[in-house]
């Protein structure tokens, strides 16, 4: 599955200091992504195949709590997640992560979203890095 182009889309890639056996794991399993997508404790539920539901409940740098809720549409264990974003009143949003060894135990990451508008494109791009922060933070402490 390719994210459709709108002429607002955003590609990262992150190399991680961490096999993507483990970078896949912090990505798919509640009790790593809930510590470091510093959610709300217990709020993390994942179901981790095609058409799975996933919920969680971030608390921002500020107090406030936002829920978040979504499908993946697309696994391919240590190797691909497309999951998709409830947003209110819209088609969800997409996000395509690929995850790919590249040698010396190490991990890249790239993650990629098209945005129906250039400015929720660029608060997109803000949150995956802040995400891709979070994680490799995570990783380098576990």
């Amino acid at each position: 599955m390719t994210t459709p182009t709108t002429g607002h889309e955003y590609t990262l890639s992150r190399d991680l200091e961490a096999p993507v056996e483990k970078v896949w794991k912090v990505w798919t399993r509640a009790e790593h992504y809930e510590n470091w997508f510093h959610a709300v404790p217990g709020s993390v539920a994942l179901d981790v195949r095609p058409g799975g539901a996933w919920r969680a409940t971030m608390r921002s740098p500020d107090g406030n709590q936002v829920p978040m809720t979504g499908t993946y549409r697309e696994v391919a264990e240590n190797r691909r997640l497309v999951v998709a974003m409830d947003i209110p009143g819209r088609e969800p949003a997409v996000m395509e992560m690929d995850f790919a060894e590249v040698g010396g135990g190490k991990t890249r990451l790239v993650v990629k979203q098209a945005c129906d508008t250039a400015e929720e494109c660029e608060q997109s791009r803000a949150g995956s890095e802040l995400l891709l922060e979070w994680c490799a933070a995570y990783l380098a402490a576990i």
